[in-house]
């Protein structure tokens, strides 16, 4: 079993929120392509990094998680090079854990 995470910020490098359909879109076409997901909504992470010229940058997350048998690699890059165009990102996180349930 993998558990796929997708590392989503909830607003645009100049500070605007991106509209709350966009997350609600999102959620509905993952919960058709895979029968269910985990959206944390209620609680954003706080991003921080250190950019080029020393300062600290930060954003604030959610997180969708989808469990699947299958990883379509090709798949998963697609979504995340769409993703980074629709939010304007140069990177979107999208990591893969693999799970054993005991």
């Amino acid at each position: 079993m993998k558990l796929i995470q997708i590392l989503l910020p909830l607003e645009d490098n100049e500070g605007k929120k991106f509209p709350s359909e966009f997350f609600a879109n999102l959620n509905k076409s993952l919960v058709e392509k895979f029968g269910g997901l985990t959206a944390h909504l209620q609680s954003p992470a706080t991003g921080l990094w250190a950019t080029p010229d020393e300062d600290i940058a930060h954003d604030q997350i959610i997180i969708f998680e989808i469990m699947t048998e299958e990883l379509d690699k090709a798949w998963w890059r697609n979504l995340r090079k769409e993703l980074e165009t629709q939010l304007r990102q140069r990177l979107i996180i999208i990591r893969v854990h693999t799970v054993e349930n005991i």
